[in-house]
């Protein structure tokens, strides 16, 4: 069944939301994220600081589109108004074990004894703070906070050892205010 379905949000003071085609740009205090999102045959329109997202003859394929959209462009409001914040521990029980940060790569040394560093590469956009063995990383883009933190992880994950014995690595401990 076709029916008339739009959903608003409420574009909170000092965030400013733009929509060019595809691209939906959002301006505020703490940064700026861009995003290409396909809206497909969706109308979105900006008007009295409200984002409306909708058809006019929705069915259930749109309705999925729109909940999807909202959910992706609230994150981004969240974002710029503060930035999420990924925290990871830095775990070493067998060998000491040193995170530096280089520009945008990550330099992870001594994991398990090895004789060369192991290295990461942050997505631009992310700020990484190393103090002793916690790592913080933010960014107004929930998507660029995450995967930094999963490249910290990816990094030291552990291979052909027995995970219950070995535990070493960097984990995450809390992911935007989420304790894990």
């Amino acid at each position: 069944m076709k029916k008339k379905l739009y959903q608003t949000i409420k574009i909170p003071a000092g965030v400013e939301i733009s929509v060019k085609g595809n691209e939906i740009n959002v301006r505020g205090p703490e940064g700026e994220v861009v995003k290409e999102l396909n809206f497909g045959v969706l109308n979105v329109k900006v008007e009295n600081s409200e984002l409306k997202i909708g058809h006019d003859s929705a069915t259930k394929n749109e309705k999925k589109m729109i909940n999807t959209l909202v959910a992706h462009i609230k994150n981004m409001i969240k974002g710029v108004q503060n930035n999420f914040e990924y925290t990871l521990k830095v775990a070493s029980s067998h060998f000491p074990m040193t995170v530096k940060m280089e520009g945008n790569i990550a330099i992870i040394k001594n994991y398990y004894g090895e004789k060369t560093d192991r290295r990461t590469k942050m997505p631009k956009g992310v700020t990484v703070t190393v103090n002793k063995d916690i790592i913080t990383v933010k960014s107004p883009d929930k998507e660029l906070a995450g995967q930094a933190a999963a490249n910290f992880e990816n990094a030291t994950k552990v291979r052909n050892r027995d995970r219950r014995i070995f535990q070493d690595g960097v984990y995450i401990t809390n992911k935007s205010g989420k304790e894990i």
